[in-house]
């Protein structure tokens, strides 16, 4: 058994804050022209001209670092820029109001209608925290805690993961698992979309839910990189009579290990499970 974990990037989009707020002008605006195309029909401008002063007050946020002035150019911006959120977001909870009332003068099905309204109820229930988040940052000049931040409008199971590595300290997504047997097929795996849990809680977890598939009585090789090694999981491979090929941290540990002809076979076997994890 191979091990090695990854981390699956997310599309979002850069800088979190002001970027939101034109994402869910995109999305609103582009919901409420679907649904008057479609016959139901609120009094307001033209949605496409929603996304044209948005577009225009995206470019100014963008080019505000290079102004003088900067910083009040930007605050300045982003005000223009939440007056017309507001704006939009009526016309939205408008339209969306409409269709839920009046969906069967449409031609479509049930089905139909409640994938338009999710998307407009998803961005509606998440614009507050934007627009919060865009006002610590920008007027406020205040951080935001990862915990509280809001990454993404669309994939919001989006985690901050700290990878440590030479230029890739951090990365945006969601951590994922793999294992796979000598021959390359994979025989686990585990997508983490909450926080990410520390790479030596992971082994004990692979093993028994593999174990539970072909038996408890069947033993394993269990081979990864030095993240995976603690002493709780050579303890739990030693009880399970599992072969320990995980990677010592200590260089006089693996030294001592390299002496092993299995365990230089397996651990230069996982390079492939490397390349197929990447």
């Amino acid at each position: 058994m191979f091990l090695d974990a990854t981390s699956v990037k997310t599309h979002i989009h850069f800088p979190v804050d002001w970027v939101l707020l034109r994402d869910a002008v995109r999305t609103l605006m582009k919901a409420t022209s679907l649904i008057r195309r479609h016959g139901l029909k609120h009094r307001m401008e033209s949605p496409e001209s929603f996304l044209t002063r948005m577009n225009r007050l995206s470019i100014q946020m963008a080019m505000g670092p290079r102004a003088r002035d900067s910083r009040n150019r930007r605050k300045k911006t982003l005000r223009q820029m939440k007056r017309l959120v507001k704006v939009v977001r009526g016309h939205a909870r408008r339209h969306r109001d409409l269709l839920e009332q009046h969906w069967r003068r449409t031609d479509w099905s049930r089905a139909q209608a409640q994938q338009v309204l999710r998307r407009i109820d998803h961005v509606l229930e998440l614009l507050p925290q934007a627009q919060k988040q865009a006002h610590e940052r920008i007027i406020g000049g205040r951080p935001v805690d990862n915990a509280d931040k809001l990454l993404s409008l669309y994939e919001t199971q989006t985690r901050l993961i700290v990878r440590g590595k030479a230029g890739n300290q951090v990365e945006f997504g969601n951590a994922l698992t793999l294992a796979e047997q000598i021959q390359g097929v994979i025989i686990d795996g585990e997508l983490f979309d909450q926080e990410s849990i520390a790479q030596t809680a992971k082994v004990e977890p692979v093993v028994a839910r593999i174990q539970a598939v072909v038996g408890a009585d069947k033993k394993f090789a269990v081979t990864a990189a030095r993240g995976y090694s603690s002493r709780d999981n050579r303890q739990y491979l030693k009880a399970g009579e599992h072969y320990d090929a995980l990677c010592p941290k200590s260089p006089a540990d693996l030294k001592e290990r390299r002496q092993e002809t299995r365990f230089v076979e397996l651990q230069k076997r996982r390079g492939n499970t490397e390349a197929r994890a990447a």
